[in-house]
């Protein structure tokens, strides 16, 4: 498709991380221009997709701060003067709100910036607003629609608004793909940035748990929670990352992690003699999408790569089964820890934010219902013996899983469709489920890269690239040469 664009701002379409370093490099544009040019996008363009909850207020004195950093000499890296939505469940030291789309989180405040919100402002990016989201990260009940949160209402898909954008990073997925800022960041605990990512036709890069903080995000799960980018190119998201990545007294689960340059690791031939295995066990149901798959499979062959069929791999009904007992238990105690750092006015425990949507039930419960806090408000902590047990045979199962198919084989990554096209959102029955490749690595906490490959009826499908722990360089390396093989993304018509 097309992205020359006539739309507001037609000069940011498609533009690079890369490609706005080069018009501030030059003169031809400073940080305030481009900031204030998305905020202009942002105010034209968003309204039938509520992708955007609220805009930074400090945004364009932020950019002229960076602008006189650059006219000093002095140029942060990358990020500098690169503007970047946060999901509204990443807490931010400014006048803007963290509520997880959740009315009952609107009185309070948070502790200060998230330890990847700090890292992103030190390396120079413009945080330019909060994005919509599905209400508690979809893990309020077993029934919803993606997107949807009493705060904000529905995000809708960046390709046609009455389909699901994807949850639930909904408005990571669809503000990056409508060109309303330079990247986004979302947070996945299984499907959370891959599936907006494919919903919308975007980059999304959910990272090794442990690889970026979770301090000062609220949380789902300290054995899944990841924070990671959503980008028009995997070139823009590994620009992102390796910004965010860093060690964090914090988050005791980041002292493992790698110091790497993942914009290093970049390469148009990168499918040259790599060995990728098919997850046929994980494959989403539709028929289309597993033609347009095998289509992406075809290209990844004539661009060097050698497909290998994997059989054994646990199914994601063998892992999923020790999934939710885990979740439940890590919700509430992840929950209550964090809510103790929030300012007066916030409830302290899950048993009162379930008393407020009882209170509130014309807002907060007007479509679905809230079982699954019910449901976590009834577990009995982490040391109860179902946790333990759940948790222990959930990661090994599905890390060995993945380890055993990969060194068995020979394996550079896995690879399979990331989802579905999207479907029409439904806020009677909620959201028909059509598949997905996540939660094999979701519950081994491994990384996935997922990236656009092709277009069903006008709707984009994503390729994921699964690996084992810490694999972010190789499965960059995969993606970006799939990337280079496949030529320019689908732009939705709007986002031109």
């Amino acid at each position: 498709m097309s992205t020359s664009g006539d739309g507001p701002e037609a000069w940011l379409v498609e533009r690079s991380i890369a490609g706005l370093q080069e018009l501030m490099g030059s003169g031809e544009r400073s940080a305030v221009d481009i900031t204030s040019a998305y905020l202009e996008r942002i105010e034209a363009l968003d309204g039938p997709y509520r992708s955007v909850v609220e805009t930074n207020p400090d945004a364009v004195a932020i950019a002229s701060s960076l602008d006189q950093e650059r006219a000093a000499g002095s140029v942060r890296g990358p990020l500098h003067g690169i503007p970047i939505l946060l999901k509204e469940n990443i807490d931010t030291g400014d006048s803007m709100l963290t509520t997880a789309g959740s009315l009952a989180l609107m009185d309070s405040t948070t502790a200060g910036d998230a330890f990847v919100v700090s890292q992103l402002r030190a390396a120079g990016a413009v945080i330019l607003g909060k994005l919509g989201m599905s209400e508690w990260a979809f893990f309020r009940s077993e029934h919803g629609s993606s997107g949807w949160s009493g705060r904000n209402g529905q995000v809708g898909n960046a390709f046609d608004p009455i389909r699901t954008p994807g949850g639930s990073s909904s408005g990571s997925g669809v503000a990056a793909s409508l060109n309303l800022a330079a990247a986004t960041i979302g947070t996945e605990t299984d499907g959370s940035i891959v599936s907006p990512a494919n919903a919308n036709g975007v980059v999304g890069l959910k990272p090794t748990v442990g690889l970026t903080s979770r301090h000062g995000v609220i949380p789902i799960s300290a054995s899944q929670d990841t924070i990671g980018p959503l980008a028009r190119t995997v070139a823009d998201a590994a620009a992102v990352l390796t910004a965010m990545a860093g060690t964090d007294a914090a988050d005791p689960a980041t002292g493992g992690a790698p110091q790497v340059d993942y914009s290093a690791h970049l390469d148009a031939d990168g499918l040259r003699s790599a060995r990728l295995g098919i997850m046929r066990t994980s494959f989403p149901g539709s028929p289309k999408t597993k033609i347009e798959f095998e289509r992406a499979v075809e290209l990844m062959r004539r661009a060097g790569a050698e497909i290998v069929e994997v059989d054994g791999l646990p199914s994601p009904a063998d892992v999923g089964q020790h999934e939710l007992p885990v979740l439940l238990h890590e919700f509430k105690a992840g929950l209550e820890e964090y809510l103790a750092t929030r300012s007066e006015g916030s409830p302290r425990t899950l048993a009162q934010i379930i008393d407020f949507n009882r209170r509130h039930a014309d807002t907060e419960l007007i479509h679905f219902g809230q079982d699954v806090l019910e449901a976590a408000e009834l577990t009995t902590g982490l040391d109860a013996p179902a946790y333990l047990d759940a948790l222990q045979q959930g990661q090994s199962l599905a890390r060995s899983g993945i380890d055993d198919a990969l060194d068995r084989l020979g394996l550079d990554a896995l690879i399979a469709p990331t989802g579905g096209p999207a479907p029409m959102i439904d806020l009677v029955h909620g959201e028909r489920r059509v598949g997905g490749s996540s939660t094999l690595a979701a519950v081994a906490g491994y990384p996935i890269v997922s990236v656009p490959s092709g277009v069903i009826a006008g709707l984009p499908v994503n390729v994921s690239f699964i690996g084992t722990a810490w694999s972010e360089s190789t499965l960059i390396k995969l993606a970006s040469g799939f990337e280079a093989a496949r030529g320019p993304r689908a732009v939705p018509q709007r986002g031109r």
